[in-house]
């Protein structure tokens, strides 16, 4: 399966764009499993999800089929970074202790990747991946903003997110799934901020690709109406969609 780089052309903006996961996602993970030697962070990214693993973890291998997306990794002592696929990581049988896919399984090859990770893994040890999905707010631009990636960007969108779009109910999981808390994860954004996270979208990128425009010059003059001042801080939060299961 051909890997499908729809961010590193915008690696460094993702970096600094994309919401943040909450402590409680990580406590409840770490509340799994006996022992926190080694978690092995698949589709890293930035690395966002695996500096916040290693306030609990001796180590985190960290890899990612991206270069350029490990060059904008955050650094951390106790986080390796490695350029390295999903489905053929290079990591020794046997010595995982969790598996995190922090918004990346569902473009994964899971005929390839699931035997890997049941490879690597511990037994009893556990995998764990979520996705953040529609916005939610207490104010009018929450709905602005859902309706724009259902809307112009809707065929935007490339086909593995329909999984997302499902929360993860329709993931295939060959694992004894565990049945997760309910979590959110929010951020306090001005609306620049929100404006970068809508330019990170895949689909953002696609739809600029093919229509040498961007589709947020229609949406901008709504969000601005929203949000007023657009210096302004307010709550986004998207409530995560989970998949955890433990290896039998």
């Amino acid at each position: 399966m051909e890997f499908k780089d729809y961010f590193s052309d915008q690696s460094k903006n993702y970096a600094e764009s994309r919401p943040h996961y909450p402590d409680e996602l990580f406590e409840y993970l770490v509340s799994l499993i006996p022992n926190k030697d080694t978690v092995w962070d698949v589709g890293t990214g930035n690395g966002q999800a695996a500096i916040s693993l290693a306030k609990y973890f001796n180590k985190v291998i960290a890899t990612d089929a991206s270069k350029e997306q490990i060059s904008n990794a955050f650094a951390n002592e106790k986080v390796e970074y490695i350029v390295a696929s999903a489905e053929d990581s290079g990591l020794e049988s046997n010595s995982i202790d969790l598996v995190t896919c922090a918004t990346c399984i569902h473009w994964f090859d899971f005929e390839k990747f699931y035997p890997e990770v049941q490879r690597i893994l511990k037994p009893d040890g556990v995998i764990a991946a979520w996705c953040y999905v529609l916005l939610e707010t207490d104010e009018d631009f929450g709905a602005l903003v859902n309706d724009f990636a259902l809307g112009p960007l809707k065929d935007y969108w490339p086909h593995e997110r329909d999984y997302v779009w499902t929360m993860y109910k329709s993931l295939p999981f060959p694992f004894e799934e565990i049945k997760p808390p309910t979590i959110y994860g929010r951020m306090n954004w001005n609306m620049i901020q929100l404006v970068n996270y809508l330019n990170s979208w895949s689909s953002t990128k696609q739809y600029i690709k093919k229509h040498h425009s961007n589709p947020l010059e229609v949406l901008l003059p709504k969000l601005e109406k929203a949000w007023g001042n657009p210096s302004a801080i307010k709550e986004a939060r998207w409530k995560l969609a989970f998949k955890v299961g433990r290896n039998s």
